[in-house]
């Protein structure tokens, strides 16, 4: 999987290239910097609802960008 990085002084996430929506993004990039969140911190820190919040943690953990350790999204391992 390719990934585009972003050469910022405070980060060096690795975004991969097939998450093409903006919400996607956001949520992969918040869940990277904080080793993980549940989905209540999700809505809570990004004030998305959490109806819009679980289609795309679904597509991030089909793609296995994200896993799910109980009731907390974490970024995957590979």
């Amino acid at each position: 999987m390719s990934a585009t990085q972003f050469d910022t002084p405070d980060t060096g996430i690795d975004v991969p290239d097939d998450l093409t929506s903006a919400e996607s993004k956001l949520v992969y990039l918040f869940l990277t910097a904080t080793d993980g969140a549940s989905i209540d911190e999700l809505h809570d820190a990004l004030d998305i609802r959490k109806i819009s919040l679980f289609p795309v943690l679904r597509t991030l953990t089909e793609r296995d960008v994200i896993a799910r350790e109980g009731a907390i999204y974490v970024p995957s391992a590979s």
